[in-house]
């Protein structure tokens, strides 16, 4: 069953650094038969700035969905979590961890930091697009996002 999020479009911001996994993401959500807007930023400061509009994302839209990677430069995706589950006006946003780790020591820490899912990486990239559009399919057809 398609809720209601099938009459809006989808706001989702990828956090990622390596430009191949964000392509085939990228390209694994523009599939969806659920319209979105994926924004794509390669570093969790950016990543901080995209959601607090802060600079050059001035106008930028909330997401319903963040995918984070944990493995970013600078600003790690563990230290991007906690600030944003730590923001009243941000924790709200449902956070997917996207990552290669399979370390039981992320994964808890990673619940632990209110992750709303973690997903391990792939290598094969067949099974990398699939785990995509399971995401893709749960967070976007199957699950209702909050809206501010």
């Amino acid at each position: 069953m398609i809720n209601n999020q099938a009459l809006r479009c989808i706001e989702i911001l990828l956090v990622e650094d390596s430009p191949s996994d964000a392509n085939l993401t990228i390209k694994g959500f523009q599939n969806a038969k659920i319209a979105n807007n994926l924004h794509w930023v390669e570093d969790g400061e950016t990543a901080m700035n995209y959601l607090r509009q802060q600079g050059e994302f001035a106008n930028a839209p909330r997401p319903d969905l963040i995918l984070l990677d944990l493995n970013l430069p600078g600003m790690d995706g563990r230290e991007v979590l906690t600030e944003v589950k730590s923001d009243p006006h941000l924790k709200s946003i449902p956070v997917v961890i996207l990552t290669t780790s399979t370390d039981d020591q992320d994964i808890l820490r990673s619940y632990n930091l209110s992750a709303n899912c973690y997903v391990t990486k792939p290598l094969d990239v067949y099974q990398f697009i699939q785990v995509v559009q399971l995401i893709k399919d749960f967070w976007l057809a199957a699950v209702a996002l909050p809206r501010e």
